[in-house]
Parts: structure tokens; sequence; C-alpha cells
């Protein structure tokens, strides 16, 4: 009961932390740019989190259970693409939605299948997929944007409620739900189980293969969710969108509490993690730093994740071998 209480203070201290970060950095900002702090911008930080939300979704379940997606953004691109084609032949604009999310849903099998059954390592064989699926968004459009006029697809984009965009309350739900289904269901203790150890998930009677199916769908499902909104936001399906996209949404997740050795890991801490991220992508824009050194400040924030990362797993291995100090000498 007393180990309980204190995993929970811990995970509540980290993200504690993570909120003080996030004002931390409003704070700074703010003093550099008053502009920062206004209700406009805060929308468009929430806005700009969302897409890279949407995917740290399945990259939280994937990397605590040791898998990882590299393909995300080139996913995302090629839904958007694909989005914009069907719509601009004609099709019916809820069949567009249904067809490009089982699209994105066959490419989740696709890398699934990779790793299941070519035994290759996620690492490897999401990076295969994140260059054929940018490769055909392109060769699907001929290398141009693709043009949305259609009302119904642009309104998924620019519809709002209660002051905030669609795309912002789809990240919100679908962080809900995700977030229950890993907290709260066997599929997710599956996972957690399947993160902390493989073989003894598979001898208690788990279906690792099954369960990483199932997590590359969700996956897939998600990115072709994000794409369709986003090219609903731009008004075009842009094959060139959302380079590295995954690397935001990974970054976000270890931020976040998310472990790469896996079995460790929240829905809420992610969110707080994407958030810290996107303000932080905002106000670097916003105080007009170049892009280059932008590129090497957010290299330092996934170094900054992964040392914590390190260090959060020393702490647990410490706290673990004291636990089994005490028990050997009180037996």
């Amino acid at each position: 009961m007393e180990n309980s209480k204190l995993r929970t203070i811990k995970l509540d201290g980290g993200k504690i932390i993570l909120f003080l970060a996030i004002v931390g950095v409003t704070i700074l900002f703010t003093i550099l740019n008053p502009n920062y702090l206004s209700g406009t911008n805060m929308v468009n930080i929430l806005v700009a989190a969302s897409l890279a939300g949407l995917i740290a979704i399945g990259e939280t379940y994937l990397i605590i259970a040791m898998q990882v997606d590299l393909s995300p953004g080139s996913l995302v691109a090629f839904s958007g693409v694909l989005g914009a084609l069907l719509i601009s032949h004609g099709m019916n604009f809820f069949l567009v939605v249904l067809v490009t999310i089982a699209v994105g849903a066959l490419i989740g099998i696709f890398n699934a299948v990779m790793i299941n059954k070519i035994d290759l390592q996620p690492f490897i064989a999401t990076l295969v997929s994140q260059t054929i699926i940018r490769g055909f968004a392109y060769i699907m459009c001929g290398g141009k944007p693709v043009a949305i006029n259609n009302t119904a697809y642009i309104q998924l984009g620019k519809a709002r409620f209660l002051g905030l965009p669609l795309s912002v309350w789809i990240m919100l739900v679908m962080m809900l739900i995700f977030g229950f289904i890993l907290s709260k269901t066997r599929f997710g203790r599956s996972i957690y189980a399947i993160g902390g150890n493989k073989t003894a998930a598979r001898l208690a009677g788990m279906n690792p293969k099954r369960i990483i199916y199932l997590m590359f769908i969700i996956m897939g499902i998600l990115s072709a969710i994000g794409g369709l909104v986003f090219s609903a936001r731009m008004h075009s399906g842009q094959p060139a969108a959302n380079v590295n996209l995954e690397f935001d949404a990974i970054t976000g997740a270890v931020l976040g509490g998310v472990s790469f050795t896996g079995g460790v890991g929240d829905m809420g801490g992610v969110f707080l993690g994407i958030v810290l991220i996107q303000a932080f992508n905002t106000g670097l824009t916003m105080v007009n730093v170049p892009s280059f050194w932008q590129y090497v400040a957010r290299g330092a924030l996934l170094l900054l994740a992964l040392s914590s990362d390190y260090i959060r797993k020393r702490n647990r291995e410490r706290a673990l071998l004291d636990a089994i100090k005490k028990a050997t000498a009180n037996t």
C-alpha cells in the first residue's frame, strides 16, 4: 500500500514538474514577446499540439511495449493527399474519411507484418515504410499540393466548439479514450506487460504478436485521422508536409514519462509533454529564432527527454534494488 502511494506521488511529481516547465516557458516567451500570452496564440499552440498529440497517443502505446513507429509523419502527408484526391474526384465526404482511415489501418498492418513475420526491428521496419509512404504521397499527386474545395471537408479543419477548433477536441477525446483503455482495460495491461517482460507476458497466456498488430493498426488510424484534419486545415493535401512529426510526438511522450525501456508511462504526462514542446516551438518562432537554430533547439529538447528517461530508469532500478534488499533483510 505504501509503495503504491509512493509511486502515485512520484508520478504526480513528474506532472507537476512538466506543468511548471510549461509555465516557465510561457513566462520566458511572454517577456520576450508580449503577444505570446494572447488568447489567439494559446489556441494556436493547442492546434499545433493537436496533430503531434494524436501521433503521440499511438507512440505511447508502442514505446510502452518497447516498439516505435517512424512512419506517422509520412502517413499523415499521404492520408492528406489521398483524402484530397478522393474528394476532388467526387467521392462522398464520409466515404473519403472511411477509405482513408481503412488505408491507414492497412499500412499499420504492413508495419506489424514486417516486425512479426519478417522479424525486423521496429526502428528499421518503420523507417522502410516511412520512405515508401512518402514516395507514394509524391507519386499520387505528381509532387504538387492537391487543393480541397469541398465545404464539408474544409469544415473538418475550420469548425469550432466552445471556442476551440475541432482538431483540438479530437485530440482531447482520443487522449481520454486511449488513456482509459491503457490504464483500465485488459488490453492496456497487456501493453504494460509486454513492455515489462515479453517472454513472461507470453507465458502468462498473452499473445504479443496480436497486440503488436493492434497497436500498429491504432497508430495507422490515428495518423490517417491526423492527415485528414491537417489537410482540411490547410485546404490542400501536401505531400511534403509533416516531416519529422513523429520525433515531436516521441519527444513529447518521453518528456511525459514514457520510458524507452518499456512498461512505464501514462496519457496525462504525454499530454503535458506535447503541450510543452509546442509551447517551446511556437515561442522560438515568435521571437524570430532562425529556423536552423530551431532544429538545434528541438534536438536539444529530444536529448533532454532521453536524458530524463535515463535518470528515471536509473532511479527505478535503485528503488527496486533497495526493495529487494529490504525484503531479503526482513526474511
